[in-house]
């Protein structure tokens, strides 16, 4: 434990370097020094012997990108709202041409390469210029990395190669976001024969809503709220959060829900939740956008298949009303699965190369060439991305290395500059991470761990962050909320990864200052300077949702998130109407003074893990519901004063 905190400053410091915050290239002649290091082998994988010297390994070296020092200066321009340039967002193509690799990089890394003894024909840069390819010797490539390669095998069969860490020269490393092989140790494992999609690593796994069986619809009315302590219905929630509004914008405006298969809806769940508590809903179906061969599937059912899709569909099209479409990003096939990554891919062309492309130890490959996969081309800009999009799906940090998160963080930042607001749900497990697995000293997680574990992307700085709350027992919808704590605990906490944003700064040191947490400096990260999340959050516990044919109490973030979606939906509608521009990046804005107030703050609950009661609900931004949960009238009216 000691020893993962002991690095928290260095991972912090690793994630800038992934994100190009470094100064430019020092002298071209300079020393070696640590580039990346992994603390331990993953659990499953064994250690089996060097690699052998002469057996070739193919190296790959992920180029960083131009302007991204400025990225997060460049998103508080068009996303703070006392910019001039608030609500300014940019075009796909302003994205791209900013970001592009600079020939500087290029040259730097080639020659340094060359210099190294390599021939021209075995140094490559591939055509969109986000990799610089090396055919080498394992020998060759130690030499130049100044490292060792091994080879671990797994009880699954399957061989990888790795390192425990490398290092390239001090003027390189600015121009280098990470190489493979190396330290990066996700490999995809294969599944059974009779198993869907859906292996450890891939969004949702441990992340899923929660049940607690089914519930006999007829005794629940769709309009009384006088219930809402026990089940939670479209009425509850408006009544909560004063969602009282009709769309006029529809057809400027969008929602969209991301999904990843085999996870998928069934529209004779969405009928007969219309039939009892959604009027207009009967009939209707979402637009679906089918990403790496992603579709609706049916071959496999039950709540594990069809209960967060029912979920997010259900609620988020019931919330923004059948007369506003709502998008469904259906991502990958049922063979190969998907990744955040494979999404992102098809919302933006240029992020499927952008800084060395995907890592296909993490990321789907298509074309999939296993028996039943997608054979279609890899989705590259071939989705559109809405003005907002809500995903209730998460990784645990500590599942991906602190470059991969950079990486993809990133890109967020990018969709934020085109006016895309991006959220994603914090987590079920209170300090802990999915599946209740806490961190150990020696990075690695288990159930029995002491250490904080933080989701991911819930700690980008790039994405707003959702708890969740509950109506409390024996109180009304219009007494205040707590912090959930029926079978589930909202997600929250300080990243290990990231770097506190600037827009957060005074509310997180408020926090720190009034309300330090009672923990040891070994289980949590302390420091005072990293990303602390949720943002905000939502109602999360005894939702009724139809699933199989049936109606079943439903608890998580997986609530939380598409309600909070539909609202910022509707908030949209209201500035497209009036003539102005989407609410894109929020954070900067509910963060600022103006916002101050503007939410619902919680202040009672906590969300205990790994062996506490977790941190406290407190006035104020905490690092369990965040902000507090919406205002629509409140919220609504000061951004239709925002240019």
């Amino acid at each position: 434990m000691q020893g993962i905190l002991a690095n928290m400053q260095s991972l912090l410091y690793l994630v800038v370097l992934s994100l190009g915050l470094l100064a430019a290239a020092e002298s071209p002649i300079s020393p070696y020094s640590l580039h990346e290091k992994r603390t331990h082998i993953p659990a499953g994988w064994s250690l089996q012997r060097r690699h052998e010297p002469t057996s070739a390994l193919p190296l790959r070296f992920a180029l960083t990108q131009s302007n991204i020092d400025n990225i997060e200066k460049l998103l508080m321009d068009v996303s703070h709202p006392e910019s001039s340039n608030y609500g300014n967002h940019w075009t796909a193509g302003q994205v791209i041409q900013a970001f592009a690799p600079s020939e500087e990089t290029i040259s730097a890394v080639r020659n340094w390469i060359l210099e190294n003894g390599f021939e021209e024909e075995r140094v490559k840069v591939t055509s969109n210029k986000g990799w610089i390819e090396v055919d080498a010797t394992t020998e060759e490539a130690e030499r130049l990395l100044q490292t060792e390669y091994k080879v671990y095998s797994h009880a699954s069969g399957k061989n990888h190669v790795a390192c425990d860490a490398y290092h390239l020269p001090s003027h390189i490393q600015p121009h280098v976001d990470f190489v493979t092989p190396s330290v990066h140790f996700d490999a995809r494992l294969s599944r059974r024969s009779d198993e869907p999609a859906r292996s450890v690593g891939k969004p949702g796994y441990g992340s899923a809503p929660k049940t607690t069986g089914q519930v006999d619809a007829v005794e629940i009315s769709s309009t009384d709220v006088s219930t809402c302590d026990e089940y939670i219905t479209p009425a509850c929630l408006r009544a909560l959060y004063g969602l009282d509004y009709t769309p006029v914008a529809t057809a400027k405006n969008s929602f969209g829900i991301v999904e990843y298969t085999p996870e998928a809806y069934l529209q004779t769940d969405i009928n007969l939740f219309a039939m009892n508590f959604s009027e207009g809903l009967y009939g209707v179906s979402p637009y679906m956008v089918s990403i790496d061969g992603g579709y609706a599937q049916t071959e496999y059912q039950g709540f594990d298949y069809n209960g967060e899709s029912d979920l997010d569909l259900q609620y988020g099209m019931t919330l923004v009303t059948p007369a506003q479409q709502v998008t469904l990003y259906q991502v990958g096939d049922m063979v190969e699965g998907a990744s955040f990554n494979n999404f992102l891919d098809a919302l933006d062309g240029s992020y499927c190369t952008f800084e060395g492309g995907d890592d296909y130890t993490q990321d789907a490959m298509y074309p999939d060439t296993e028996p039943g996969g997608y054979m279609g081309p890899e989705a590259c800009g071939t989705a559109t991305p809405t003005y907002v999009i809500s995903t209730s799906y998460s990784y645990n940090e500590a599942d991906l290395t602190p470059f991969y998160t950079a990486r993809q963080c990133a890109e967020y930042a990018k969709l934020g500059l085109m006016g895309v607001t991006i959220l994603y749900s914090s987590g079920d497990y209170g300090v802990a991470g999915n599946d209740d697995v806490c961190l150990n000293p020696n990075g690695t997680q288990t159930a029995d761990g002491t250490m904080f574990n933080p989701t991911f992307p819930g700690t980008c700085p790039y994405i707003t962050s959702v708890g969740a709350t509950q109506v409390n027992p024996n109180s009304t919808v219009y007494e205040p909320e707590s912090a959930c704590e029926q079978v589930i605990y909202s997600g929250g906490g300080f990243s290990n990864y990231f770097a506190m944003p600037s827009y957060q700064k005074e509310a997180v040191d408020y926090y720190l200052a009034n309300y330090y947490p009672d923990y040891p400096a070994t289980m949590w990260n302390s420091t005072g300077m990293s990303r602390g999340f949720p943002d905000i959050s939502a109602n999360g516990a005894n939702y009724v949702v139809a699933v199989n044919g049936a109606f079943e109490l439903v608890y998580g973030t997986s609530c939380s998130t598409p309600v909070n979606g539909a609202i910022f939906t509707m908030i949209n509608d209201a500035r497209l109407a009036a003539g102005k521009s989407t609410i894109g990046f929020i954070n900067p804005t509910i963060y600022s003074t103006d916002f101050s107030g503007l939410f619902n703050d919680i202040t009672m609950g906590d969300n205990p893990g790994c062996g506490t009661n977790g941190f406290n609900a407190t006035p104020g931004w905490d690092p369990v519901t965040g902000l507090g949960t919406p205002n629509f009238p409140k919220l609504v009216a000061k951004w239709l004063s925002l240019p």
